[in-house]
């Protein structure tokens, strides 16, 4: 016999689905046996004539569907939801209704109006499209949050506002990179995950960042936000108050300043020049398991470059002296990465507003320490072959004794 609390949350479900007005739930915390699998994401489709749940079940590095009535459908809710899954975030047009389970297995339940419903509801065919079972791409955050109005991504009604597209998918890209981060290094599973995110600005990732692993993974969050112009802190913090959101602060300061301890996941896109190498540095200070940085400037390592004389004729031009200092730089910061215990990746990323460059250096955690010996070897060839008596990241390392 399930708990009253389980058995209303089936009834909602049940009649939001009969009614046509569920739109989405997910299942998060999971405690399964299954080890890549981080959530399962469920909502109403029309294939043919019979109106199913499509279960997108999420793993690390694929997808798996399944569609079920809505009888089989609460069969496995009953057998899931306190068990595997530990947290469930129901939206319908309605109501948006959260439910967690307690280490001692008690169900807490926060439930609410959804203040997000358009004024009017769907034409019949956008309706019926929405319904499609070949619907648009999977996407990790929902133009229905209300965050997204809030900042003036989405209109009144939910739509993207076609001047901020771009920005739409660049918040999308971005939780999409983090979301596999956060389940490769276990930290769906922690009690509390704490995020710093430096340079924040308008806060556009910073609020999406919190609202996905809060609402959508059912994580306890704390996610701070440091920017140095103050009249952006406080809006972003009149923001969240507006919105009513917990576990969500912004601070004036800035990365090479900020006293931070016990961060999970440290962010800074758009960090000028050494300001990637002081925020990688705090990021491995403090012990981060996701270190995330979009560089640009790279202004320290160029006037030091001593190209070989082969090279000459090709770095004559400005434009190939400054990607090749680009090059070198953000190389040695991934190295020295590597040096300090993390899997490192460089990879081409969404260019941010501020800037043209689109590039992200993502760094995760290693479970197990190895040998860098060689990783050292190679940095200090690298620096001898070119010349470099200085890179900012291994000094700030080498001063504060950041073991290796």
């Amino acid at each position: 016999m399930a708990l009253p609390e389980l058995e209303q949350f089936f009834a909602d479900i049940k009649k939001a689905f009969d009614e046509k007005s569920l739109q989405r739930f997910v299942l998060s915390k999971y405690q399964g046996s299954e080890a890549d699998l981080s959530r399962i994401s469920v909502r109403p489709v029309q294939i043919k004539d019979e109106y199913l749940l499509s279960f997108l079940y999420e793993y690390r590095t694929n997808h798996l569907t399944k569609n079920l009535n809505i009888v089989d459908a609460i069969s496995f809710l009953e057998l899931s939801l306190g068990n595997d899954f530990k947290n469930v975030h129901l939206l319908t047009d309605s109501w948006e209704i959260q439910l967690s389970f307690s280490k001692k297995g008690k169900v807490l339940i926060n439930k609410h109006r959804n203040k997000n419903t358009p004024v009017s509801k769907l034409s019949d065919q956008t309706q019926q499209k929405s319904l499609s079972h070949n619907n648009e791409k999977h996407r990790f955050v929902e133009q229905s949050r209300p965050y997204l109005r809030e900042l003036g991504i989405t209109d009144a009604q939910g739509q993207i506002i076609p001047a901020m597209s771009r920005k739409w998918k660049q918040i999308n890209k971005f939780i999409e990179v983090l979301s596999a981060a956060i389940t490769h290094t276990g930290l769906a599973q922690r009690e509390k995950v704490h995020i710093a995110d430096f340079g924040s600005g308008k806060a556009y990732l910073t609020f999406a960042v919190h609202d996905y692993l809060s609402a959508q993974l059912g994580i306890n969050t704390q996610v701070t936000g440091v920017e140095l112009r103050q009249a952006l802190v406080d809006l972003c913090n009149q923001t969240a108050d507006k919105l009513c959101l917990t576990g969500i602060q912004f601070e004036q300061g800035d990365v090479k300043h900020f006293a931070a301890q016990g961060i999970n996941v440290m962010i800074a896109l758009h960090a000028c020049d050494t300001a990637t190498d002081y925020a990688i540095h705090m990021g491995i200070r403090t012990g981060a398991e996701i270190i995330m940085c979009s560089p640009c400037c790279h202004k320290q390592i160029r006037p030091q470059l001593k190209s070989p004389a082969l090279l000459a004729p090709v770095l004559q031009h400005g434009i190939h002296l400054g990607q090749e200092a680009e090059m070198i730089t953000d190389g040695l910061r991934a190295l020295l990465l590597e040096a300090h215990g993390y899997d490192t990746q460089v990879f081409e990323f969404i260019s941010l507003e501020h800037t043209s460059k689109n590039k992200m250096i993502l760094a995760q955690k290693r479970k197990r320490s190895r040998d860098n010996r060689e990783i050292l070897n190679q940095i200090a060839a690298i620096k001898g072959f070119y010349g470099i008596q200085e890179h900012c990241l291994e000094k700030l390392l080498s001063e504060s004794g950041s073991s290796t």
